[in-house]
């Protein structure tokens, strides 16, 4: 079941909607479509029951887990069928269950938040009821921290990792454009608290480089954002910018972010001209918006745009646009 609440896209599975003796397959196929695939069993022989709400802010998995008692595997082979690694936060709310990946060992208890490798095989195994707050985020987009030490490490009730779980249920309740304006900080916190859970407090240049990130979220439909631009709003110098930077391209760091900015407005107002969108989101033309916008994505604007128009799963979003479409 999908449903737009005025936030973004939410669907809700529950093993209700179906007959008894199906419920335990449906579920292991809703697991399976919500975070990555693995093979499910249930513990008990009464009838199963599990429900899941699913939300998603560009590619990040957001779901509210209750279920009854279950083992959850992840195989190598599974692991080789996959076709994108993610790290999965599981913030347990109810119920204790037992978490192991890369031989530790988890004690999952209400208000524990523990990561998970999807790259690797790992098990689940709750025996009584349970609830759970996951959060799915593609590797890709954690790319400047390692996960080594920091997998099936309980991270134990605490003002952090409640700051964690009250910001990711926070954002499903908002609209599209400011849900995935915050998601980058978001990721922020995901990150640091990984480096709680490997032991590692995060350094300057870590928090200097979360600094910039904020600051180019904020500032990136500004046309004249450039290195300097950001280093002075960020109070440092440009060799500190280059230096806290030096994986990663600023310039691309701001395309980036334009080109997320455009992809909500794509979503939201599929009519939108395209020039509109271009210098609403940075761009100087129609030119350079399609050249990043094709180098990021794969895709050009307009085919975006029309995959969109065809499958919109986002709520509609009044946007003040032109006239005299550019496709």
């Amino acid at each position: 079941m999908s449903g737009d609440d005025g936030g973004v896209e939410r669907t809700v599975w529950s093993t209700a909607d179906v007959p008894d003796t199906e419920a335990f397959g449906y579920w292991a196929d809703v697991i399976c479509d919500a975070f990555v695939h693995v093979s499910a069993q249930p513990v008990t022989p009464e009838a199963f029951q599990g429900k899941l709400a699913h939300t998603t802010v560009d590619r990040v998995g957001i779901s509210a887990v209750s279920s009854r008692a279950q083992r959850v595997r992840r195989t190598r082979s599974q692991i080789a069928r996959g076709h994108e690694d993610s790290v999965l936060a599981n913030i347990q709310l109810t119920g204790h269950g037992r978490l192991a990946q890369d031989d530790r060992v988890a004690v999952l208890s209400p208000g524990t938040l523990t990561f998970v490798d999807s790259s690797r095989p790992y098990s689940l195994d709750f025996v009584d009821p349970f609830s759970q707050f996951v959060i799915r985020v593609p590797r890709s987009l954690m790319p400047r921290r390692s996960l080594t030490g920091a997998t099936a490490v309980a991270l134990g009730p605490s003002e952090p990792v409640r700051l964690v779980t009250d910001f990711f249920a926070g954002l499903e309740r908002l609209d599209l454009a400011t849900a995935a304006q915050l998601l980058p900080h978001g990721l922020g916190l995901l990150e640091c608290a990984v480096g709680w859970a490997a032991g590692t407090a995060p350094t300057n240049a870590a928090l200097t480089r979360e600094r910039v990130h904020r600051f180019v979220s904020r500032h990136a439909r500004e046309p004249g954002l450039d290195v300097d631009a950001i280093a002075a709003g960020c109070g440092i110098s440009r060799r500190t910018l280059y230096r806290v930077m030096a994986d990663e391209s600023v310039t691309g760091l701001i395309r980036g972010q334009r080109v997320a900015f455009a992809r909500q407005m794509l979503r939201s107002n599929p009519s939108c001209p395209l020039d509109v969108v271009a210098r609403a989101c940075g761009f100087a033309g129609v030119a350079q918006f399609h050249r990043a916008f094709r180098t990021i994505t794969g895709m050009t604007p307009a085919t975006y745009r029309s995959g969109t128009d065809r499958h919109r799963p986002w709520h509609r979003q009044s946007l003040q646009c032109g006239h005299g479409d550019t496709r």
